[in-house]
């Protein structure tokens, strides 16, 4: 009896009722990429009916999906990766992380400085890729981190791997951690690292790693693992919940890559969650405002889902979700608030059922849960009687 939930990171289906609060009016990430690309044929989710729930060019409603489709509304505030998947797992927030659109404070950048030992270029609202083009040579020259911030909740710094290793990058992000709690507590410090020897060919590498707050209570994972059961993460999991609740976490290089350890795992666990974040839709392409690229990573996932479906077993439920959007055809290059998709398939699960529009993301974990008989979230409906074969 397994759950594998796999997390099309940014995948969103639809802005929500109060995206103009977001300045996200319009976004709807998956049906207009299939627009700026011409369209967008998704042959096996179409089998399990995401067509169903959202206008997409080149993949239409599918009268018979062999799955349950539908689309969940998020309750928490708030648009980033640890918001999203945090209320999947049955974490609402209901406020939001600080963000900090000016940069941060002078007094806060001079005491982390101070703390390591070197001083910082940037300290600004920036594009990730950017940035490093921007200063990248100037901080191979001078040896100080790129400190910069996005419209999330992050405090992110970048370095390149021969000017600071890894190992330091990480201890610096570990010191920058300790620091931003309080009235500067941010969701995320994140370590991205780059190689390269000139503004010309720098780039990002897959060695980022995120340094979360940890969350309020327990989630489904401390949950799934309280009872003994497996609970793996595979792909920035670990990060985003601050390493707890996990029996195993295995990092990734890329969406095949995530596809192919989520395929190892599931050869190797009997009983618990397999939790996937695919980042690669968020990382390399919404941000980027890049449709074509975003359109090719989604038929790469599609044409791997039949081997994922094939090996589940009788008792196994296979959820294929998003954690927020990132619409790549919008001016901005931050995340967009937007509805996620639900898909969910099984040998024991119905075909064809529309879940409709659920109210919070937490109605996952809370259908999760109750599958695995482990104590019931916080917040969240299961919708497990709903779609199992009785």
């Amino acid at each position: 009896m397994r759950i594998i939930l796999i997390v099309l990171d940014s995948v969103g289906v639809g802005a929500l009722d109060d995206a103009n609060l977001y300045g996200d009016e319009g976004s709807n990430t998956l049906s207009n990429i299939s627009y700026a690309v011409g369209g967008l044929e998704l042959k096996n989710l179409y089998q399990l009916g995401i067509g169903n729930i959202t206008d997409i060019k080149g993949t239409p409603p599918n009268p018979n999906p062999v799955g349950v489709f539908g689309k969940s509304k998020e309750m928490s505030k708030g648009k980033d990766t640890i918001t999203g998947h945090w209320e999947i797992a049955g974490v609402v927030l209901e406020e939001p992380f600080k963000t900090f659109p000016n940069g941060f404070p002078e007094d806060l950048i001079q005491e982390f400085e101070k703390r390591i030992g070197r001083k910082v270029l940037g300290n600004k609202v920036a594009s990730g890729t950017e940035i490093i083009k921007e200063l990248g040579e100037e901080h191979i020259k001078t040896g100080y981190p790129i400190v910069y911030t996005s419209a999330d909740s992050v405090f992110q710094i970048a370095a390149h791997e021969e000017v600071i290793p890894l190992e330091e990058l990480y201890r610096i992000c570990q010191i920058a951690r300790q620091l931003l709690v309080g009235k500067y507590l941010v969701a995320r410090v994140i370590a991205r690292p780059f190689v390269g020897q000139d503004r010309n060919s720098f780039v990002r590498t897959y060695n980022r790693r995120d340094f979360a707050v940890e969350p309020p209570y327990n989630t489904l994972l401390d949950n799934i693992k309280e009872v003994g059961y497996e609970c793996v993460g595979i792909g920035k999991i670990e990060d985003i919940f601050a390493k707890r609740g996990l029996t195993k976490s295995i990092h990734t290089e890329g969406n095949m890559d995530g596809v192919d350890k989520t395929l190892k795992v599931m050869d190797e666990v009997d009983k618990g969650l397999i939790f996937t974040n695919l980042v690669d839709y968020d990382m390399l392409y919404g941000h980027r405002n890049d449709p074509h690229g975003y359109a090719k990573a989604l038929i790469d996932f599609d044409t791997r889902l039949p081997e994922i479906m094939e090996k589940l077993k009788k008792d196994d439920i296979l959820i294929i979700t998003a954690d927020h959007g990132c619409d790549p055809t919008t001016p901005s290059t931050d995340h967009s608030r937007e509805h996620v998709p639900i898909l969910v398939y099984g040998q024991n699960i119905k075909k064809g059922y529309d879940l409709g529009i659920r109210k919070s993301f937490s109605d996952i974990g809370q259908t999760i849960a109750e599958y695995l008989n482990v104590k019931p979230l916080k917040f969240g409906e299961s919708f497990l009687k709903e779609i199992v074969i009785k």
